[in-house]
């Protein structure tokens, strides 16, 4: 015992004096505690969409809550990081989840009923007819259903929308647990859900308290278009929209006809220079579509911060024109890709509306350099974040924004085989190609399974309103 006890002495003591001789034949990491997290996803090229575009391979994202905490190189996390779950991201590429800038999601259940059309018959003799006799609360929440299934089966995690009943989309996205900034329909005719605009005006108010500070809706107040609202009105907009600090979401020079229009009921100014007259646009604004614009007025639009959607296919399939979207991207503008409606798209696939953006403004401008592909996938993503007023939150994979996620396969025919990863997302990538998907910290899709819809009930609760849309429109 007399023994142990010198023993013991001496080697605290030599600890002590020389503790160097000791300490430097132990790892240096040895007493670094594993720093704690909710999930660890590893292995995979990480596309950030930082300001660098910094793209990581063997990459790995950390996430704690609903946030990232970390992002870098396998090795370096898994050293750092100890996590309840882990997924395997290698041979896939983690890329920040979509955002879709315009859409009005309950439209799916239109998906087809009129196509190649002009865009005032397409709206006149057939949707605003169709809205009419169909559209309530619950063809909204079956609508909304279907349009959240199918954006998160495709990578999408946030989407802007503009529709009627906009607190059931609210509720029903909220539910899925999906990103949205939602916009409440303001129009000057009697609408599915408010017969006048001060009753819809009440119920914008009452939609936009309700759900302010909400984790996933950012509430939006929501006048149609400047051909269906008139100037007192589309002000009685702009009003709440600064009185409530909400975004203001709108159809803007959208057309020949919507100018033709504007210009005969104004004195021969144009849409945006109108807009901008009335004292409509500000810094809150998100505005769709924006294809009559010429360099002038994209200035009018930079100086008031206004967030742009172009929804390319959308626009061709309704004949309404080419947004000078190489013009914007040159100016810095925020510009990011929306589908539109799957009335008029017909679906709601951003990796669509990326292969067609890139290809009809080369075609289009006879340069096949404009709009390249990291272009287009930066406005499907920071871009995105950017013109809907949120790349502080979402658009890129960066330490302490929302762990909004989306990993794709990188394996398939159609991607085999791969060069540039760019050009792989844009060109070759379809939404069959996704395979999970996270959202504010949480899988709604794992391996291709929906976890916060029912594929099944969805399908079949839309292909209840079929039969019942059809008979709606032999009516007419």
């Amino acid at each position: 015992m007399e023994k142990l006890k010198i023993y013991l002495i001496v080697l605290i003591t030599i600890l002590l004096i020389f503790p160097q001789t000791f300490f430097a034949q132990i790892p240096k990491n040895s007493f670094r505690a594993s720093q704690t997290a909710d999930l660890l996803i590893v292995g995979g090229t990480v596309v950030t969409m930082n300001a660098a575009r910094e793209v990581i391979e063997d990459g790995a994202v950390v996430i704690r809550g609903n946030s990232i905490a970390a992002v870098g190189k396998t090795a370096d996390i898994v050293k750092n990081y100890r996590a309840k779950q882990t997924i395997d991201a290698r041979g896939r590429v983690v890329v920040p989840g979509l955002v879709n800038t315009h859409t009005h999601i309950p439209m799916g259940l239109f998906r087809g009923i009129a196509d190649d059309l002009d865009l005032q018959d397409w709206l006149t003799k057939y949707i605003f007819p169709a809205e009419k006799r169909n559209v309530d609360e619950a063809f909204v929440r079956a609508g909304t259903r279907l349009g959240l299934a199918e954006l998160v089966r495709g990578g999408t995690t946030t989407f802007c929308d503009m529709y009627y009943f906009e607190d059931a989309i609210a509720d029903e996205t909220a539910r899925a647990g999906v990103r949205g900034v939602l916009g409440e329909t303001l129009i000057d005719f009697p609408a599915p859900d408010n017969k006048t605009f001060d009753d819809a005006v009440r119920y914008t108010e009452t939609f936009v308290r309700k759900w302010q500070g909400h984790a996933l809706i950012v509430p939006a107040v929501a006048p149609h278009a400047p051909y269906t609202v008139s100037p007192e009105h589309l002000m009685k907009t702009r009003e709440l929209s600064d009185r409530l600090n909400a975004p203001l979401v709108i159809h803007l020079a959208e057309a020949e006809t919507e100018t033709a229009f504007i210009q005969q009921k104004h004195q021969g100014i144009r849409p945006i220079e109108f807009m901008e007259q009335i004292g409509f646009l500000s810094d809150k604004t998100i505005a769709a579509h924006v294809v009559q614009a010429d360099d002038a007025e994209l200035e009018i639009l930079k100086r008031h911060d206004v967030g742009i959607a172009h929804n390319p296919q959308s626009n061709m399939k309704l004949a309404a024109g080419v947004a000078p979207v190489p013009l914007m991207l040159k100016k810095e503008m925020r510009v990011g890709l929306g589908t539109d409606g799957a009335a008029s798209n017909n679906d709601l696939s951003l990796w669509e509306e990326m292969d067609t953006a890139a290809k009809l403004h080369k075609v289009f401008s006879k340069d096949p350099k404009v709009v390249s592909a990291e272009e287009v996938f930066m406005m499907a993503t920071i871009g995105g974040a950017r013109a809907l007023h949120l790349e502080n939150l979402i658009g890129s994979i960066e330490t302490g924004k929302r762990a909004d996620l989306v990993i794709v396969d990188f394996d398939n025919l159609n991607q085999t085989p791969f060069y540039n990863v760019y050009s792989t997302l844009v060109y070759a990538t379809k939404a069959d190609d996704v395979r999970t998907v996270l959202i504010d910290g949480k899988t709604v899709m794992r391996d291709k399974r929906l976890l916060t819809l029912d594929e099944n009930v969805i399908k079949k609760d839309a292909n209840l309103y079929r039969q019942k849309i059809i008979n709606s429109l032999s009516s007419n």
